[in-house]
């Protein structure tokens, strides 16, 4: 699920202004020294599966982790606030982290079956509370809490002095679903509970300087992880799996590296949308000034189309702002796919027969009716699974299923230009990687994010298939919920023989350059690097992953070995 739009206009208000070096900030002495990726698999099992980190000297170091899945509602993993571990839910759409509290008793809360966090233990208050909202004017819920400091683990990984929310009062689905908050994965522009610490540290400053001066003190979970050299790369990858109509499927998140087997070339690049200030981004810093920010993980759309015909443009008009350029949020945290109403209303039009007679009726269609609804994005198609369109409509009945994976939501807006909201019926018929490049200096090494279509060629024999099943077992389809698995354990080279995952060509190829605009703000203490080296350029990921522009680097060295034996000879 996304942030509120209107409240990215806010962050850009406050901050303290901080003198840094006019150059991209680097990392050159990190204090931890673990380096790696992480794989976590989304499990159906009940044990738990094996997470593997490479150690700079100590050898290969990991974790072993299982994920949840609510009947492919809801997606989550479990970590370790203090002493608590309980379950969140993985949403690309947001970027905080945040966990429901002892001291939280809304009715969602007491509905909740994972551990709530003891804030009266090892969390330590900022002085500030945090208000976030999330979904559209339709789904809107909201997660209100102290924010503070704690020691958090996920997958083994250990942040201290991670910023975070103890939610005491929440209406939102994530803790209702099998889940007890959210770890959001988006960029740091749009961290609000990083806002609200500094401003509690720096009272009564304004600016935009110190904001990504202390990413890696008091950034989201994932940045923190990047600026802090605890990944090789800044990169995690995601894929779902499916627990409905078809169970099937391997959903997995691999942060650091592309999945194991994935090659660089198969996955097709596209630039992350980046804000302007005009657009509702974050004001630039003043040692950065030419600088533009991500907010979200968007990207443009080339257009959409419906069983191989393109679907007509929205004729929809922004809310206050001149209709931006198509474009899509890619939200691992939304269980459905959102888009413009009148273009929602024509695909539903052409599905469903009833609905076609009756706007107001739902739109039921026969369940082994394989439409093809597709995104075209950096030239390529990528389809939604036919076995993702539907969903059961009534128990006991396999005939008639029902299209309400595709919803309508609000126009573009300031602080929001996306059209589409492409949720988990989208990840689970495709691979995205979620590239953040330079954090603090975007232009060095712009974010991206990369695509590979999962859906088999016979995917409409599978429904035909998954439908005969269920009309064999009582007109039921099938459908599996799982909790996320609470135990995590740290793993070593001389502990375990698994081996670390192949660290191909996590670096995306080289794609058109781009500017925009968007800032955030750190405030903690954390085993990070100094609070001026903050941010690995694309230079420094090079001498790890070459790609066609640093060959040469590599082709240099023998050279001047064999000259330099010449003329020592």
């Amino acid at each position: 699920m996304y942030t509120s739009s209107w409240c990215a206009f806010v962050l850009g208000l406050v901050v303290l202004p901080a003198f840094v070096s006019a150059v991209p900030l680097t990392a050159p002495g990190r204090t931890s020294p673990r380096t790696g990726s992480i794989v976590l698999p989304f499990s159906r099992h009940k044990h738990s599966r094996r997470v593997v980190a490479r150690d700079a000297d100590d050898g290969d170091v990991g974790g072993e982790v299982g994920l949840g899945d609510n009947a492919d509602l809801f997606y989550s993993v479990a970590v370790t606030v203090g002493d608590t571990t309980t379950a969140v839910n993985l949403d690309t759409g947001s970027s905080d982290l945040w966990v429901m509290s002892t001291d939280c008793h809304t009715k969602q809360c007491q509905q909740s079956t994972s551990p709530p966090y003891d804030a009266t233990k090892t969390f330590r208050p900022s002085g500030n509370t945090v208000t976030l909202h999330f979904g559209d004017s339709t789904t809107g819920t909201h997660a209100t809490g102290p924010v503070g400091r704690d020691t958090v683990t996920l997958a083994a990984l250990t942040l201290e002095n991670q910023t975070l929310a103890a939610v005491d009062d929440t209406d939102n689905s994530a803790v209702t679903n099998g889940g007890a908050g959210i770890m959001g994965l988006g960029f740091f522009a749009q961290s609000f509970v990083q806002e609200a610490a500094i401003t509690a540290q720096f009272p009564g400053q304004t600016g935009t300087d110190i904001f990504i001066e202390q990413v890696a003190n008091a950034g989201p979970l994932l940045s923190r992880l990047v600026l802090d050299g605890l990944i090789d790369q800044p990169i995690f990858a995601i894929t779902l799996q499916r627990d409905t109509i078809d169970v099937s499927g391997q959903g997995q998140l691999t942060i650091g590296a592309l999945p194991e087997g994935v090659d660089n070339s198969s996955i097709t690049w596209v630039p992350v949308r980046l804000y302007t200030a005009a657009d509702g981004g974050l004001q630039p810093p003043s040692f950065a000034s030419n600088e533009t920010y991500p907010l979200r993980w968007e990207v443009e759309l080339d257009g959409v189309f419906l069983d191989g015909k393109r679907l007509p443009d929205t004729k929809e008009q922004a809310n206050g702002i001149p209709t931006p350029s198509l474009s899509a949020l890619i939200d691992t945290g939304n269980s459905l796919i959102r888009g413009p109403s009148d273009v929602v209303t024509d695909i539903l039009t052409q599905v469903s027969p009833s609905f076609a007679n009756n706007p107001n009726a739902q739109p039921v269609l026969p369940c082994g009716a394989a439409h093809n609804l597709s995104f075209q994005i950096g030239g390529k198609l990528f389809p939604v699974d036919p076995r993702d369109f539907v969903s059961q409509f009534q128990p006991d009945d396999a005939q008639n299923c029902i299209a309400n994976n595709v919803v309508a939501t609000d126009p573009p807006s300031q602080g929001a230009l996306f059209s589409w909201s492409l949720g988990d019926p989208f990840l689970k018929s495709n691979l995205v990687v979620f590239y953040y490049g330079n954090l603090t200096h975007p232009s060095v090494d712009p974010p991206r994010m990369g695509f590979l279509s999962l859906v088999p060629q016979d995917a409409g024999q599978l429904l035909d298939q998954a439908v005969g099943e269920a009309q064999k077992d009582g007109g039921d389809f099938q459908s599996t919920t799982n909790a996320a698995p609470t135990n995590s354990a740290l793993v070593t080279e001389s502990e375990t023989a698994v081996s670390t995952p192949a660290q191909s060509a996590a670096t995306p190829t080289s794609t058109s350059a781009q500017t925009s605009a968007g800032t955030s703000r750190p405030d903690s203490t954390v085993t990070a690097p100094s609070q001026t080296a903050s941010q690995s350029s694309s230079a420094s990921l090079s001498h790890r992953l070459p790609d066609g522009h640093d060959m040469w680097y590599f082709c240099l060295l023998p050279t001047l070995s064999l000259l330099f034996s010449l003329c020592v000879l």
